[in-house]
């Protein structure tokens, strides 16, 4: 269950908020949607391909294997310098608050908290908002991790669309093989198709180019050799297993 509130700073000003890992709050995934916002940092840890959902493209990163694997994750601990911004978010939420002004109705981003979440309390965690008055450092963080989804939820589309529309996007069928014994097909995952990204003409080259989106292509294009990355460590997983099955 969840108990969603708007954050302020009366109701809440000795609220503090734990920074946890693990699978009691819901890290034990073996992919996760991510944003255009933050392909810069993802592309040095995680293969990131694209998905169809009901007729829409999302980008996620793969994190596993086996479905609820995270390879990342060891016991309360992700193994990575960036972790993608919806995990990373915590407790936290973006919330449109709706009002009218000058006969026009506006729109406002606010920050939501989830109040039953686990790492939400008054004894331990960093404080969100100071004695004083105002964000702490850490209300701060997360407000930055929140704009980062806001925009790239909001560019996201247009990306991918532009991406479809110049014939960019192929589907792959993916096979990982982790070692001579074990093996993955992998269905159901696109991406960017190298060879049509080189032969694009000059008009829309300069288009993905003007528009931001080409550093965007490329780093998705590039990401998919994190794959290898996802080999080692569950090869490495396998044989840690294998070695306390012998032991035991």
């Amino acid at each position: 269950m969840s108990k969603i509130v708007l954050l302020n700073n009366i109701d809440h000003q000795d609220l503090r908020v734990g920074v946890m890992r693990g699978a009691a709050i819901g890290d034990s995934i073996n992919q996760v949607l991510v944003v255009p916002t933050e392909f810069q940092e993802l592309q040095r840890e995680y293969p990131i391909f694209l998905r169809r959902d009901n007729n829409e493209i999302k980008a996620v990163a793969l994190l596993g294997l086996d479905p609820g694997e995270n390879l990342y994750l060891d016991g309360n601990n992700w193994n990575a310098r960036y972790i993608p911004a919806i995990q990373a978010r915590g407790p936290f939420s973006i919330g449109l608050q709706k009002s009218e002004e000058a006969g026009e109705e506006q729109v406002e981003a606010k920050i939501n908290i989830d109040m039953d979440h686990p790492s939400v309390g008054k004894d331990e965690g960093y404080p969100l908002f100071l004695p004083e008055g105002g964000n702490a450092p850490y209300l701060e963080h997360v407000s930055a991790i929140l704009r980062l989804l806001h925009d790239g939820v909001n560019l996201q589309n247009d990306f991918y669309n532009t991406l479809e529309e110049m014939g960019l996007i192929e589907e792959i069928v993916m096979k990982v093989d982790v070692n001579p014994t074990v093996s993955y097909d992998m269905p159901g995952f696109l991406t960017v198709g190298l060879d049509k990204l080189r032969n694009l003409d000059g008009a829309n080259l300069e288009k993905l180019s003007k528009s931001g989106y080409l550093h965007l292509t490329y780093l998705l294009a590039s990401s998919t050799s994190n794959i290898n990355r996802l080999i080692e460590m569950k090869n490495r997983k396998i044989q840690a297993a294998e070695l306390n099955t012998a032991t035991s």
